[in-house]
């Protein structure tokens, strides 16, 4: 009798890893395939020989250019970015118990928006081109703080999460405030198009500011998966197993923190990772968060950079924001899951 249910959790753990081989690889293929389009194409040959830096000419130097400084970065930014996300938004979805919980539901990444939209309203990012991810990261420091405080406290789930509403309005409040009393057009357009989040012009610069960051959070995150397991039967029994709800949710909450602000300081709003990728995943694991977590973070890097593969191919002479592009593959899937809830509670 007993053998059934071990034989499923052989058959979700052997799933889990065919799975998370199948996304490496397609994540393989996709930074090949976005380390070669572009204005210039570069083939496989050509970019592994600029990788090796077998040949000294011209046009190999100009493609090493362009491999270092433009599209490597972009699709190193794409793979963190994506996986601090994803993860974070299994992380989430376990503690809560939620389906529809996803990363900004904590008001972390609007307050990491609200930092930077402060700086290019003050034009402090004129000064110093790493200000602005750097006010970016303290505002989401700081929400994460106000969080935490309130988690330490034995506060229930509803509690944190009707805190981290409150933050996220009081942010875009202030957000939309300062589009409103811009100094110039200029700084308004320059607001607006880093709110909608995008991989361009990115350099090596950001990604050594975020990686320790995002890298942290993503070992936070993944250190909680068997605290996870045991919430799942109800906080009762898993206080009776011994997790410690209160550092639990502030454990969730600094992950979160550190994945989510490191990633819209130097990216913008990038939504609906966190919200699309756990979801597609959870079944095939066997609704384990820890066994979800590394596909979430993988699912969530294959899913960035398929968007920034696509808006790259699709636009014309003004490329799409990446933000954007997410939003419109996000916002229908959102809505079939409240759809598919309230059929459910019927």
């Amino acid at each position: 009798m007993n053998s059934i249910p071990v034989r499923a959790g052989l058959s979700n753990f052997s799933n889990a890893w065919v799975l998370n081989g199948a996304l490496l690889v397609v994540l393989l293929v996709l930074s090949g395939i976005s380390l070669g389009i572009g204005s210039v194409p570069i083939g496989v040959m050509d970019w592994w020989s600029v990788i090796l830096q077998h040949e000294s000419t011209d046009l190999a130097l100009r493609h090493q250019s362009i491999m270092q400084e433009i599209r490597l970065p972009r699709v190193v930014l794409a793979v963190l970015v994506g996986m601090s996300l994803g993860m974070a938004g299994a992380a989430l979805q376990g503690l809560l118990r939620n389906p529809l919980a996803e990363p900004g539901l904590l008001g972390v990444s609007s307050s990491a928006g609200l930092g930077a939209v402060l700086c290019i309203y003050f034009g402090l990012w004129h000064w110093n081109a790493w200000l602005l991810p750097t006010v970016a990261m303290g505002c989401a420091a700081a929400a994460t703080t106000v969080l935490y405080r309130i988690a330490s406290k034995g506060a229930s789930n509803l509690t944190l999460i009707l805190a981290g509403v409150a933050m996220s309005s009081l942010a875009a409040a202030l957000t939309s405030l300062a589009i409103n009393l811009a100094p110039t057009p200029t700084d308004m357009q320059d607001i607006v198009l880093w709110l909608m989040g995008s991989l361009a012009d990115r350099s090596f610069d950001e990604v050594r500011l975020c990686l320790p960051f995002i890298v942290l959070g993503l070992l936070i995150l993944a250190f909680s998966g068997r605290q996870l397991d045991a919430l799942t039967l109800g906080e009762d029994e898993a206080a009776s197993m011994g997790v410690n709800l209160p550092r639990l949710r502030a454990q969730i909450i600094a992950g979160t923190a550190l994945c989510v602000g490191a990633g819209v300081a130097v990216t913008g709003s990038i939504g609906f990772i966190g919200l699309v990728v756990p979801h597609l995943f959870r079944s095939v694991v066997g609704y384990r968060p820890s066994r979800l977590m590394l596909p979430s973070a993988l699912g969530g890097a294959v899913l960035l950079l398929s968007a920034d593969i696509a808006l790259r191919l699709l636009s014309g002479r003004v490329e799409l924001m990446l933000g954007v592009v997410t939003a419109l593959i996000g916002a229908p899937f959102f809505f079939y899951l409240v759809v598919r809830e309230r059929w459910r509670s019927r």
